[in-house]
């Protein structure tokens, strides 16, 4: 891929958080978060930047986070607010380009490489989205430009909130040596340990790692590692694709230690796989239940059962249990999710003769 690509990563910043904060601006100044209750071991959709001054995060049980900051107030959210949000956004986002690849709700990346706009400007595009949806919509978002989906994704996160980071072709292999290898999606805590173990803490350690060792500690994963030490991504910014499956998944920022821990989180996880069903008219498709975990050690396992019947969320709970059984190790990230098989075809009615 050319170095002439100008690809935007938009993200939204605590997303729904920000929504309810909009609709309530008393909350703006409290510690708040979106998510299950305490008393029902819950686990935390998002916080906002208050909340998360103490210490509390997405993907945390709210009975930690409450013990973090006691005066935390828990909501249980809107997904219908927050897909309405969403689509405003994309509304706005096509716009400028027709090349959207939609990571989730609130988070996607933009190829405007053959935009005309702005006299063909990926940052001034950017700053324009950033305004139009703080106008529009109410809430900020940050940004990062760069040649690939790799670079632009790591600079929407580097100056967050309510940021924009543009990495030009000139600048960019000085600003991946800088960043730390914490910032490569798939490198949770234990593979930070591993890298750690090696002396790599940042992109600009990982190019000088013999390659032979990194294949040795990290098998297939390792030449994408390389890659993206050196600012190498050569992945399309994809349009759309046959979707062969819907689902949700978490890396938890704090393993999870025990099959009770992993059955808390999973009313969160069932209720957003409800969300990102809602309006797509799917259910004649669905084949298959799969639950996917990933354990600390990096391996992982999934587990599929067929749909022989109505809808049943409780088969999920058991697919876990079988799944954590293979391992029974601390788990760093669960995914639940359904197959799709190929929507039918239509028949064409002929006209008679």
């Amino acid at each position: 891929m050319s170095l002439n690509r100008k690809i935007i990563h938009i993200d939204a910043d605590c997303f729904y958080a920000a929504i309810e904060m909009r609709d309530n601006p008393r909350l703006r100044d409290l510690p708040i978060a979106v998510g299950g209750a305490a008393n029902g071991r819950g686990v935390l959709s998002t916080a906002n930047y208050v909340a998360r001054g103490y210490g509390v995060r997405s993907a945390m049980p709210t009975s930690v986070a409450m013990r973090l900051c006691p005066t935390l107030l828990v909501l249980p959210g809107d997904m219908s607010k927050y897909r309405e949000a969403s689509t405003q956004m994309q509304a706005i986002f096509r716009e400028f380009t027709p090349i959207i690849e939609p990571l989730s709700l609130d988070e996607a990346y933009l190829d405007v490489t053959d935009s005309h706009d702005f006299q063909g400007s990926a940052t001034r595009i950017a700053e324009e989205i950033r305004c139009r949806i703080l106008a529009e919509i109410g809430i900020t978002v940050s940004a990062g430009v760069a040649t690939n989906k790799f670079i632009a994704k790591v600079a929407s996160d580097w100056d967050k909130p309510d940021g924009l980071t543009v990495v030009t072709p000139e600048k960019q292999f000085e600003f991946v040596s800088s960043i730390p290898v914490k910032f490569i999606s798939g490198i949770g805590r234990v593979a930070q340990e591993k890298l750690a173990s090696l002396g790599v803490f940042t992109c600009a350690d990982l190019q000088q790692l013999d390659f032979a060792l990194l294949q040795k500690h990290f098998g297939s994963m390792a030449f994408r590692l390389s890659q993206f030490a050196l600012g190498i991504d050569n992945r399309p910014v994809m349009t759309s694709r046959e979707r062969k499956s819907i689902s949700v998944e978490h890396t938890f920022s704090t393993d999870l230690r025990g099959l009770a821990a992993c059955q808390a989180v999973m009313p969160t996880l069932l209720a957003e796989l409800a969300g990102r069903m809602a309006g797509r008219c799917l259910e004649a498709q669905l084949s298959k239940y799969y639950l996917k975990i990933k354990f600390d050690n990096f391996k992982q396992t999934t587990i599929e059962q067929p749909i022989k019947s109505a809808l049943s969320e409780s088969i999920f709970l058991t697919l876990l249990e079988l799944a954590y059984s293979r391992c029974s190790r601390p788990v760093r990230l669960i995914g639940v999710g359904y197959r799709l098989s190929p929507p039918e075809p239509h028949q064409l009615l002929l006209p008679f003769e």
